[in-house]
């Protein structure tokens, strides 16, 4: 089984565990690093949620969950954890939510899992494997004009319209099934080339982020969770793509706003109502670090403080 190295481990438990018996949310749980250290700093009377949608990263959890009694798996998406927190959260309010977001190590590494392009296995994608469509389902039944779409939408990938055809011309002639094959359609069609990057790189992201709704289950989640903490509470967020941290600086910088309102109202900005503060400045991982785990180069944290 492949090693997960967690990103941000001391930087990210550090800026969330404002108080050691209070109760927290570990939105992403994967391998269970953070999870762990977590623990290590809250007293007897501190509490842990555990959440995933892979099932193997769930059976981690439930180890841990044997071996320490202040610990909850629940197996599903953090867009739902208002209702993990109801039912295992025994009424405490939530001091902070942690979110790693994207995909683990072992999902990359673990060919079977579909997520490289650098490795054959079956198209597949999913992080919950229980449910949902594969990659394979998905692109030999789409569109062309929706492949492009996602392509370009959670990729980033400006030659979305070429790479589109080429799939589709490709699959009338025999259908995808593994990661290779498409890999390889993929890089013959792409006309622009990255230094240093497969010509597949964006492509891959965009159908796991698509097929996996991790846009859509972060708008939601980061909602719920600030809804959830109680007032000093943190939110904690580490983002492997610019999309997501867009997503991300854009939600805290709106909450710290607070309401926009029309600007003859007789209040004054400071009256406003504010969810939420951020705390410090972007976090990037070390050199350090990156040298040792170089997928950890294109993390960014972001810390926010509840204020209401």
């Amino acid at each position: 089984m492949s090693e997960h190295i967690t990103v941000l481990l001391h930087e990210a438990v550090d800026g969330l565990v404002v108080d050691a018996d209070g109760l927290y949310v570990d939105c992403t749980f994967g391998r269970g690093g953070h999870s762990q250290l977590i623990l290590e700093k809250l007293s007897a009377n501190g509490r842990l949620i555990g959440i995933d949608k892979d099932p193997r990263a769930i059976a981690t959890g439930k180890e841990l969950e044997q071996a320490d009694s202040r610990f909850q798996i629940c197996h599903g998406s953090f867009a739902d954890m208002q209702q993990m927190v109801n039912d295992h959260g025994n009424g405490q309010a939530v001091s902070g939510v942690l979110m790693d977001l994207g995909v683990s190590s072992p999902q990359l590494d673990e060919a079977e899992r579909g997520f490289s392009f650098m490795k054959d296995g079956p198209l597949d994608m999913r992080m919950n494997t229980e449910v949902g469509q594969t990659a394979a389902q998905w692109v030999n039944s789409a569109k062309e004009e929706e492949i492009a779409n996602v392509f370009y939408e959670f990729g980033e990938e400006r030659c979305s319209r070429r790479l589109a055809r080429a799939i589709v011309q490709r699959r009338e002639q025999e259908p995808f099934e593994r990661t290779l094959d498409l890999a390889e359609v993929i890089k013959v069609a792409h006309p622009r080339w990255e230094k240093n990057k497969h010509p597949a790189t964006r492509c891959f992201q965009a159908m796991r982020i698509y097929l996996n709704n991790e846009l859509g289950d972060l708008t939601n989640g980061l909602q719920v969770a600030t809804d959830m903490l109680c007032k000093t509470g943190r939110l904690v967020v580490i983002s492997f793509h610019s999309l997501e941290d867009r997503m991300v600086k854009h939600f805290i910088r709106a909450k710290e706003k607070g309401p926009q309102l029309p600007p003859d109202l007789p209040i004054m900005e400071k009256d406003f109502p504010k969810e939420l503060k951020h705390i410090g400045k972007a976090i990037k991982a070390s050199k350090a670090e990156v040298d040792v785990n170089v997928r950890s180069r294109s993390a960014i944290m972001r810390i926010a403080q509840k204020e209401m």
